[in-house]
């Protein structure tokens, strides 16, 4: 059976993530994402009324026009999480093809939310839920099988998808992290890595999430973020003005400890903006986090803004507001509040504790850099990187390498400075470049049968 791979989007950057495999006459696409600072440079820009073309022009979702060099048809569209970089374009692009988009629960039910806010085109996916540790068949040959592999990201419900062929497994690796005592969910399912790459075939190719790849040592559990965010919290529990957190809207375990650390410290945590209502709502309504019952959680700006001023009225002593901007994106509340656009007004010595890390990227970096300037101009107190990334570290790559040994390894989601500490890695392993390490860019196709 021939197989055959598209690099379509994520493999010049963080970002936009797509790929397509062809195994025979099906194909199965993983991943439609956007390049969420591609939008962000740009002011006030709103992509829902966007046409799909203007939106490959700037960069911001996947070219897929090389999907037409592959001969066969799409049988399924599979996100393995439901970060925008991996699921953004899903309403842009999925419409061009006949065929299910198919993921774990939360993931599709964060799938229906793009597609419902979509301006521009009309999508009649089915939406098709798998949960991890099920397969599906795929095409009609019976030779064809999807699989979700369970994995640790920060989000839950994140998946890896592997597609077992004749020839062999293809892994498709994004997103995840080595997580064996996550704060929600599973661990990650190692087992099953290590019996996929002894079974059968083995593992015919390997696509490896690559963002952390030059940094050694692994990457530590969430329960360590966890406890990190704990100290930092208690220790300002006797301050009597405000105290404000942000991190990942999707990052619902990290937001869940946030919400406990400020109950302990004797504040009333609420959640505010537009996608920490959605992400945390949908968590809670479909049973993946408990938050308590009179946590407020507001996304419309006004409701936000009347939440602020209540604050003021009641005292921000009693308070700690959990909002957007951890990235200093420029319409968040964070960087609104550190403009002096909001009815909450932050005083010298205020806290404000950014739970999250900078992703890897020149616009995201310029931003926050100007979030937290703007905050420190206003006399707050930064608390910066309270942290642990979703991504693995290089003796995660080197475990992965061995628990499936793999025929072939890509390197992806990054650039090619990003890809060098893999190369380095799969050389030291035994793998050669342009003989089964396959260094690749944004709309290239691989022939590996």
């Amino acid at each position: 059976m021939e197989i055959e791979i598209a690099t379509i989007g994520g493999y010049e950057e963080v970002g936009r993530q797509m790929t397509a495999v062809r195994a025979g006459t099906d194909i199965v696409i993983f991943d439609m994402g956007l390049n969420l600072s591609k939008v962000l440079i740009h002011d006030n820009l709103r992509t829902e009324g966007m046409h799909s073309l203007d939106l490959i022009d700037m960069g911001a979702i996947p070219d897929d026009r090389i999907m037409s060099d592959l001969e066969g048809d799409v049988k399924a569209i599979v996100p393995t999480h439901g970060h925008l970089d991996h699921i953004g374009a899903i309403s842009k692009l999925a419409h061009r093809y006949d065929a299910p988009v198919v993921a774990s629960p939360f993931t599709i039910e964060l799938v229906k939310g793009e597609l419902a806010d979509e301006q521009k085109f009309d999508s009649g996916n089915d939406l098709v839920k798998m949960e991890a540790g099920e397969t599906m068949s795929i095409g009609d040959s019976g030779k064809v099988e999807l699989e979700f592999v369970n994995v640790t990201h920060s989000i839950i419900d994140a998946i890896n998808p592997v597609l077992h062929t004749p020839e062999g497994a293809i892994v498709y690796g994004l997103d995840k992290r080595m997580d064996h005592t996550p704060v929600i969910g599973d661990p990650i399912d190692m087992k099953r890595f290590r019996e996929i790459g002894r079974e059968g075939e083995g593992v015919l190719c390997y696509i490896e999430d690559c963002t952390n790849a030059n940094k050694k040592g692994r990457t530590q559990s969430e329960r360590v973020a966890r406890e990190h965010l704990r100290d930092v919290l208690y220790s300002v529990e006797d301050y009597d003005g405000g105290i404000v957190a942000t991190t990942f809207s999707s990052h619902i375990a990290r937001v869940k400890s946030l919400v406990e650390f400020a109950k302990d410290i004797g504040r009333q945590p609420v959640l505010l903006g537009r996608s920490m209502e959605q992400y945390s709502g949908t968590a809670e309504r479909m049973g993946f986090a408990e938050f308590p019952d009179d946590l407020g959680m507001f996304g419309h700006r006004n409701s936000v803004d009347r939440t602020f001023e209540r604050i003021m009225n009641e005292g921000k002593e009693d308070y700690l507001p959990v909002v957007t901007g951890h990235q200093g994106e420029p319409r968040a509340m964070l960087t609104r509040m550190g403009r002096g656009e909001t009815p909450y007004e932050l005083d010298d010595g205020d806290k404000v504790v950014f739970s999250a890390g900078i992703i890897p990227e020149p616009t995201n970096e310029g931003q926050r850099y100007q979030a937290e300037k703007l905050l420190g101009m206003q006399g707050a107190r930064i608390y910066s990187d309270i942290h642990v990334s979703g991504h693995l570290r290089q003796e995660g790559h080197y475990e992965m390498l061995d628990a499936l040994q793999p025929q072939h390894v890509i390197p992806a989601h990054q650039n090619m400075k990003g890809f060098s500490g893999y190369v380095d890695l799969a050389s030291n392993q035994g793998y050669k470049l342009g003989r089964d390490l396959h260094v690749t860019c944004n709309g290239n196709l691989i022939q590996l049968v």
